[in-house]
Formats: structure tokens, sequence, C-alpha cells
């Protein structure tokens, strides 16, 4: 029988490397005559280029070079528009994507306008004060709303507007809907800037070999493949003539992501140019303004409801800032406009929103990619509701999740895989109420009722959010077994930390039958494996995983077909078992699986016609449509009303991922994403002037949740297969960080039962609860004021 590693928690493979010092991860990478690269980049979020003088830089001992854009010639080029918009009837879409050096307009601050290559990274530095820039300022637009108004100062002329984007999705009849509510509830809502802030920052460093004519290239990219493709286009090279290497990489999150970053496309073509190595690792000060960042967006929104509680219909207005430039196209607005339908009955649905152009770091997803701004609106409308209707929020979610017997289940709205919102598969009551009982609701409001008498406020949270995961448009993996018996899997596939060495590795075991701890996993490297899109969009194991399970597949029919051969019996009288080929039933006949190997690649005679020597099989995975993932998120939290300082006492995470590879690595993504969502709830966000200026570009000022803030995350999985993909696996990479804003306002509403408190914007810093509790009336100004006990009758 063969032995079950699917759904088994194994050692991570990566982690010896890790643990002991031994990954590479690129600003290891160290190479003879190696050049570093520095980059004088804007002070101004909005100017003109009147000139460039780096005369005194040249002259410094140690500088090999100043590029400005004029030097560049026709590499010079605005980057690649990386994902179209989806065909939705009437959209409009002005595209401005990033250049790899500001030529006679800067857009933001940060924006790269000199690179200076030197043989240091300290004399670099050092003449970067030597180029003297001249810049005419202009006004800047950093109000989304400003930003439209007549007369506001445009980034892009070409398009004489600041509008990057309009698209309007609906389904059903609003109009008609409103007409026959009971209830209709109109506000607005902010969702604000933050930044992924991973540990570690981009590095970029490039190789040219003449001798052999290949550009080597290390990136911390979540792409390696279609790095190359674009870097090979744009340098003139056959794609087999650039290898791009994705080594471990300390996070992701999204914005690695993006492509082409300037230094992505500089520092190979100056290594090129200069016939040296050329390095450049970005430092947390860059970080915080070249680095894509996403987030800002405002909502009008509106919801219309039966007197029992259903929803009978939803309008959304919003503004979504993309930043200077929209190489990314419409992917975190879709993604919202999507995800504002969560886990719900949403029979009308009028969505339209605008993309905007602003003085600010270019905008493309971060992990959550949009999503969270959905969920936030949502499920604040429920809550808001459900006070008015008498209601518990649990109530009001119940009334309305779309049953069990209705999926598939699509939207008649397009998502970003430019086709119709698809729910392939969920069962969402359930995970309700098992996040109701592991938070333990009857003790809970017990317990918040005797805690106000001694004057402490604690709240409860409990939010529900579905997440579009494992879209395509394909990856690929090649298993091969080795005369050592050994086992190597191949995918193109960038890793950051998600685990994929482990989680590949035990479903191509599970296929073959050997230990887990035989099959070796390369990602990332482009000379290993040529054909595939990326990491992103909680995508890795349901895409490049099922590539995986095909692959091991069709090389254990190779392998039971050449046992069969060299055994001199049918095929179906063959069986694997623990690494060995074996006539069934007889011990004595086995032969293990590297010996096997040695069979199928003979030295002598012919291969028959029709089979392909060795174990190895490539294979390929596209789904028709992404797997829908889904979950309940629940919280208690402590509110200090003098300070507005919050405390979150417990977390607990019910969610549906389909089937579990390693529940492990699945519990980690999960506590990873609600700290960042922690993060995004209460502390990051990153803070403009109105001339643009960011003023909280560090550490000590932009908060970061720390292991103090972050509770232990207590989680149950629920397991709704996927029937779209071989092995039923749904995507879990941003589930944890998607719905903690929206639980996180919840639960200090439900805390402070003496005000009439309504949160309607994230990130809510400490300082600004503090004022938004110092502003709030009364509660008897509020609809239907309750106290604890009315709450647990209710439940």
């Amino acid at each position: 029988m063969s032995r079950s590693y699917v759904g088994q928690s194994p050692p991570r493979n990566e982690d010896r490397r890790l643990l002991t010092g031994q990954a590479l991860f690129v600003d290891d990478v160290q190479l003879p005559d190696m050049l570093h690269a520095a980059f004088v980049r804007s002070d101004y979020a909005h100017a003109l280029i009147r000139g460039i003088d780096a005369s005194a830089a040249l002259a410094r001992e140690g500088v090999v070079a100043v590029i400005t854009a004029e030097d560049l010639g026709d590499y010079w080029q605005p980057g690649p528009l990386l994902v179209p918009p989806p065909p939705i009837e009437g959209i409009v879409f002005n595209q401005a994507s990033q250049v790899p050096l500001a030529k006679d307009r800067v857009r933001h601050v940060g924006e790269a306008i000199v690179m200076v290559i030197a043989v240091s990274r300290y004399v670099a530095e050092d003449a970067l004060t030597d180029v003297v820039v001249d810049l005419e300022p202009l006004d800047p637009v950093v109000d989304l709303e400003a930003a439209l108004a007549d007369g506001a100062p445009v980034l892009h002329p070409q398009f004489g507007t600041n509008l990057a984007a309009h698209a309007v999705q609906r389904h059903g009849d609003y109009e008609a809907a409103k007409q026959d509510a009971h209830l209709v509830i109109q506000r607005r809502f902010h969702y604000d800037r933050g930044a992924a802030a991973a540990m570690e920052n981009r590095c970029v460093a490039a190789r040219w070999d003449p001798r052999a004519e290949e550009l080597t290239i290390w990136d911390t990219t979540q792409a390696p493949i279609p790095i190359r493709n674009g870097l090979a286009r744009m340098l003139g090279l056959l794609e087999s003539r650039v290898r791009v290497v994705a080594p471990f990489v300390g996070g992701g999150f999204g914005p690695k992501i993006m492509m082409f970053y300037p230094e992505e496309v500089l520092v190979p073509w100056a290594a090129m140019r200069l016939g040296r190595p050329v390095k450049w690792t970005e430092d947390r000060q860059e970080n915080f303004f070249a680095t894509t960042q996403e987030r800002s967006q405002i909502h009008d929104a509106e919801i219309a409801f039966a007197a029992d509680g259903r929803i009978l219909g939803i309008r959304d207005f919003f503004l979504h800032d993309t930043g200077a430039y929209d190489p990314y196209g419409l992917t975190v607005p879709i993604n919202s406009q999507c995800t504002l339908l969560g886990p719900y009955d949403v029979p009308a649905y009028h969505s339209e929103f605008r993309a905007v152009f602003t003085n600010r770091t270019t905008v493309t997803p971060v992990r959550g990619a949009g999503r969270q701004h959905g969920v936030f609106v949502m499920e604040r409308l429920l809550d808001i509701a459900a006070r008015q209707l008498g209601l518990t929020p649990h109530e009001i979610r119940r009334r309305n999740f779309l049953r069990a017997d209705v999926f598939p289940h699509t939207f008649q709205i397009l998502f970003q895989d430019f086709a119709p919102l698809y729910y392939d598969s969920g069962n969402y009551a359930p995970a309700l109420e098992a996040a109701l009982d592991i938070i333990g609701r009857d003790a809970f409001r017990a317990e918040q009722a005797r805690l106000r008498a001694e004057g402490r406020f604690i709240g409860l949270g409990v939010v529900s959010y579905v997440e579009g995961t494992g879209i395509g448009p394909y990856e690929g993996a090649r298993v091969t077994v080795e005369p050592s018996g050994e086992v190597r899997v191949a995918t193109g596939l960038g890793t950051q930390g998600q685990g994929h060495y482990t989680a590949f590795a035990q479903i191509v075991a599970q296929v073959l039958d050997v230990d887990v701890d035989r099959v070796h996993v390369v990602t990332g490297d482009t000379r290993e494996f040529g054909w595939g899109t990326g990491t992103f969009a909680s995508r890795g194991a349901v895409v490049a995983g099922s590539a995986c399970h095909e692959a091991a597949v069709a090389v254990r029919r190779k392998v039971m077909e050449v046992a069969a051969r060299v055994l001199d019996v049918a095929p179906d009288d063959v069986e694997l078992a623990a690494g060995a080929v074996r006539v069934r039933g007889r011990e004595e006949t086995a032969i293990p699986l590297g010996t096997l190997a040695g069979f199928a690649n003979p030295l002598r005679g012919a291969v028959t016609p029709g089979t392909e020597p060795g174990l190895e099989a490539t294979a390929y995975f596209g789904p028709d449509h992404g797997s829908t993932a889904s979950g309940v998120h629940a919280a208690v939290v402590e509110v200090d009303p003098e300070t507005a300082m919050v405390k979150i006492l417990r977390y607990v995470v019910v969610h549906d991922c389909g089937k579990l590879i390693n529940p492990v690595i699945v519990a980690g993504q999960v506590q990873g994403g609600v700290a960042h969502g922690i993060g995004n709830a209460f502390y990051e966000q990153l803070v403009y002037d109105e001339g643009g200026q960011l003023m909280n570009a560090s550490f000590m000022d932009y908060l970061l949740p720390t292991a103090m803030d972050v509770p232990r995350v207590e989680m149950a999985h629920r397991e709704t297969a996927a029937p779209l993909n071989p092995l039923g696996l749904k995507g879990v990479g941003e589930a944890g960080c998607i719905p903690t804003g929206a639980v996180f306002a919840q639960a200090v509403e439900d805390a402070l039962p003496h005000l009439a408190l309504e949160i309607r914007e994230i990130p809510l810093s400490p300082n600004r609860l503090w004022e938004l509790l110092r502003d709030a009336a009364p509660a008897d100004a509020h609809p239907t004021p309750r106290d604890p006990a009315e709450v647990l009758a209710a439940d």
C-alpha cells in the first residue's frame, strides 16, 4: 500500500539551509571585479528636470560610470503593461508605465534619475552627492478627489487628466432592489496606504559572460521566468542566453512580482556595457519610496435590505489610488470590486471605480491585493445593518450566506482572470459556527458583562470572507528519478518562504511512494525550468503543485511500464512500494527505482519506438477557473478608552483551503497573514503630506506589529475539495490578512457599548482611534443600543 504524505507535516526540507546560514540570498552573491550601483532619486513629488551635471561624480576616484536617461539611448523605454485590464464593456484605461530613469519629469519622491556605478557601494553612495540635478518643482496631486478636480495638475500630459481608469460592472437591477428595500444604508469608507515591509529588500546582481554570450541575473523576484523573457527581449538576446535565478527570497508579499523595476532593467544592461558584474541592493529608506505599495481607496457604498435582513442589492462607487504609474493594470481595484461580494447571496450589484494617478509611489498588489478593501466595506455594512435591524452580527451573516447547494456559482462580473467571477465550491455556514464555538460565544458574553462591571472593556468580532486563489494561466514541473534513487523536481515558480520545497516534495513522494527527504525540489532558476508565470495570488500550491502531481503521475506510469518489461510481466502485475517496484506480492523481485532508472536509460541496444529514455516527465497545469478559498475570523480585544490602546486577547481562524498538503505550513501561512493583517488594521499607515512627501519612511516612524502585539492564532481547518484540480487544493497565502481590518473594527466597537462608535477607516492607529473615541457620541444616540445580555439572548 502506498504511503500517504499529503496531509502530513514532515520537517521542512529548506529549513536546514536557512537555519545554518547556507541559504543563498541575492546580496550573498559576490563575484570577482564586481561593481556596485546606487541611484540619485527625486526629492520632489512632481517636478521638471531642467538639467543634470555629473562631472564631479565622474571625477571621483572609484566611480566607473554615471548613467542618465539620455545615456540609455534606444534602451530607454517605458516598461510593459503586465496585466491588461479585463474586457469590461465601456472600460477606460490610460496606460502609463514606469521608465528606467526619469527623463523630462519626476512623478513621485524617490523616482530614480541617475545611476552611479563604482567599485564599492560606499563610493557609489558618496558620489550621489556629487551629481547636480536641476529640478523645477510642480504642484503635486496627492488627494484622490482633488486629483480629479478641474484644474488639477496633471501627471501625464498626454492624457489631459489624472484618470487612470474607469470601469463599471453590474449584475441584477440595483435601483429596483432599492425601491423594494426595507432599509437602505449609505456610508463612506477609507482604506489607506501601507507597505509590504518584507524582511529582505530588493536586490539585483548581473554578470555577462562574453565567451559564452550568456547573461546571468540574480533577482529577488517572484517571477523569474517572465523577468528572463522580458530582459531577453529588451537586450536583444535569445531567451536561452539569459539565466535568471531567484534564490531564497526573504519575503515577497506582492511587490516583488512587479516587473520591470528600473533597477532590474538597468543592472543587467550596465553589466553588459561595462563587462563587469554589477550589483544593487536596496536600503530600507529606498524601499519606502522605490518599492511599490498598496491600499489607498475611498468607497461610497450603499446596501439595501429586506425586513428580515436579507441583502437585496449593493451599490459601490470608489476611487483607487494607482500612484504615479499603472504597470499592473487594474488587478487591485478589480479584486476589490469582486471580493466585496464575499460569501453572500447578492441579487443585485452595481460597482463603479475610478483609478487615479497621484504623485505617490506606484501601487501594485500587496498581500491581499485589494481583497481586504472589498471585505472591509461589505463586513462593515453588515455590522451597521445588524444594529439597525436588531440582529446580531452573526445572524445577519447566516441569513445571507450562499447555500452549499448553489455551487458552482457565477456572478456576472469579470474577475482578474478575464472570466466571470466564479466560485467553484464552498460551505460557509459551518465555518461560522465553528468559529463561534471555538471563541466560546456564550462564555464570552458572560465574561464581557462581568468585566464591564469592573470597568474593563472587551469586545468580540466575527467576520467572513472569500478569496479567489489558484488562477492561471499555468505552471509546469519536471520530475526525474535519478540512478541514485533520488528524485528531482524542477519548477519555474519562485519561492519566498511558502514551503514549496517541502510541499512539492510531499506531492511527488506520495505518487512515487518514496521518502520525502529523497525528493529534491529546485525552484526559481530558469536554466532548470524555463516555462511558467510566477508566485502570486495564492496560486503556487494549486497550480504548480498540480503540475508536480501530473508530472509524478506520468513518471509513475513510466516506472510501471519499464518494470513490466524488465520483470517480463504485465503492467497490471507490477506494484510500487517503498521506493521499489516488484511483481505484485513477490518481495524477492523488488527493483529499487534508481536501478530501474538505469534500465530505462541503456548504454547499448535500442530504445523501443514510441517510448522515451529515462524515468522523467514534464507536465503543465492550467486551471479553467481559480479555486475559491473562504473562512471566518474571530477576535477578542480589550480596549483602554483612556489611551485608545487595543490588546488582542484571542484570535481564531477557521479556514477552508481545500485539501491540506502540509498542515503546519498552512498554519504558518495563516499566522503570518494574521500578523500582516493586524499591522494593516492598527499600526501601518504611510503618511504623505500635501506636498507628496512621505513623513514616516523609516521603522522609527512606520509602525509594525511585534511579537508582543500578535497573539497565537487558534486555527481550525475545513476541507471543501476544489473540483478543478487533481488534489482538491485551494490557496492560503493571503487568507490571514484579508478580513483582519474588518474583524478588528467590529471587535473594538463591541467593546465600547457606551459610545455610538462606527469605525469606517483602516488603518486605525492608536492616535486615530483616540480621536474617534474623543469625538464619539454617547450610546443613546445609537439607533439600537444593546447590552451583552440582549446579544447573548439573540445568539
